[in-house]
């Protein structure tokens, strides 16, 4: 068995083929493994020869570029594309980085036909490349990282809107309990158990007193709406964590499940409109766009096709699940601040994403006043 050592690269040749098919989308660009997250490749070459279907070698490892949390990388073997994510090495907070979580929602949601890449295999030694690791296919497609699109035609731009709409609607009408999900977290009482969870994340990370984090820390479990509902909540579900077909406006696959849990499914719909709301964080440029000549829906539009798809009315106090995703969001980004003072976060620039939790809990305060 015999293991190439990666050659720098510009994009991986899947990642090539993605600024082919349209100037729009960003290539997934990837590179040398960096000395921080290097492993034993010879190792997982001969791991892999023994446990993935159809492993015919040599093999090639490089790393995505970005990604705050878990670092993930391209294998190349046999003629085909991989994608591994394993934990980031270090000490890391309780709970976090779970990539055996990702693993399992990726493989029951896989089998009932939800678009998720195709999962081969987890790997629980850490004794291979340090930690575990699951891995699954690389998938083609575009991946649009600016929610405003530019560039693109009006129709095409409300087509993939309304396709990330039907994604997310989707998922939030599967049973979990169905699909053998139903202990994937606690079921009922998501909000009251999130926040106590993310105060105690952020307590536990904090670098600085952040007033406005105090303030919702107050607000968020006194406003909670009444009524409850299970579904799998995504966690991070935006336009950024989709793959599009590489021609048609339709999603192939949704990525990046490390924050899944049974939850409520409008705290899903409060993350993907945040940008309609906020001036940081993800799909963060909508402020002040021209939604009609771009194509994009309105907000309310785009709650309006969520509630036709999952048979809801309306969705009342939509506000509040606004101001919870900003206030979980602020609490992520400083825990990357935290990673960041250890040395164990996987970006570069997690530095300074890590001082923008201040401004999302000053946003999310902001609107959690009117």
């Amino acid at each position: 068995m015999s293991v190439v050592r990666p050659r720098p690269l510009t994009v991986a040749p899947r990642a090539r083929s993605l600024r082919a098919v349209s100037h729009n989308a960003e290539p997934q660009e990837v590179g040398p493994v960096s000395d921080r997250h290097r492993f034993d490749e010879h190792l997982l070459a001969r791991y892999l020869e023994e446990n993935l279907e159809g492993y015919r070698g040599p093999l090639t490892v490089q790393q995505f570029a970005g990604g705050q949390s878990n670092p993930t990388f391209c294998l190349t073997e046999g003629g085909r594309h991989l994608v591994l994510r394993k934990k980031p090495p270090g000490q890391l907070l309780p709970s976090a980085h779970a990539v055996d979580r990702e693993y399992r929602v990726i493989r029951a949601l896989g089998d009932v036909g939800y678009p998720v890449p195709k999962a081969h295999l987890l790997c629980e030694d850490p004794s291979i490349i340090g930690t575990i690791f699951y891995v699954m296919d690389l998938v083609p497609g575009r991946i649009f990282r600016d929610s405003m699109l530019p560039g693109m035609d009006p129709a095409e731009r409300g087509a993939i809107y309304d396709a990330m709409n039907a994604a997310m609607a989707q998922l939030h009408t599967i049973d979990p309990f169905a699909i053998g999900l139903g202990d994937y977290g606690k079921p009922g009482n998501y909000f009251e158990r999130q926040i106590a969870r993310w105060i105690k994340q952020y307590e536990a990370s904090k670098t600085e007193d952040v007033e406005s984090f105090d303030r919702l820390v107050e607000w968020l479990p006194r406003s909670i709406p009444p009524g409850d509902e299970t579904r799998i909540a995504h966690g991070d579900f935006r336009l950024e964590n989709m793959v599009i077909h590489p021609t048609e406006p339709r999603v192939v696959a949704v990525l990046d499940w490390e924050l899944s849990t049974l939850g409520h499914p409008l705290a899903d719909v409060g993350y993907n409109v945040m940008g309609y709301f906020g001036s940081v964080g993800p799909s963060a440029m909508m402020g002040g766009a021209d939604f009609k000549a771009l194509g994009i829906p309105t907000c309310e539009e785009y709650v309006a096709a969520y509630c036709r798809r999952t048979g809801r009315a309306r969705i009342d106090n939509l506000e509040f699940y606004v101001v919870f995703a900003m206030f979980r969001l602020a609490a992520i980004m400083q825990g990357i601040a935290m990673r960041a003072k250890l040395g164990n976060a996987s970006s570069a620039n997690a530095d300074g994403v890590g001082k923008l939790a201040r401004t999302m809990a000053d946003t999310a305060w902001q609107l959690a006043q009117r």
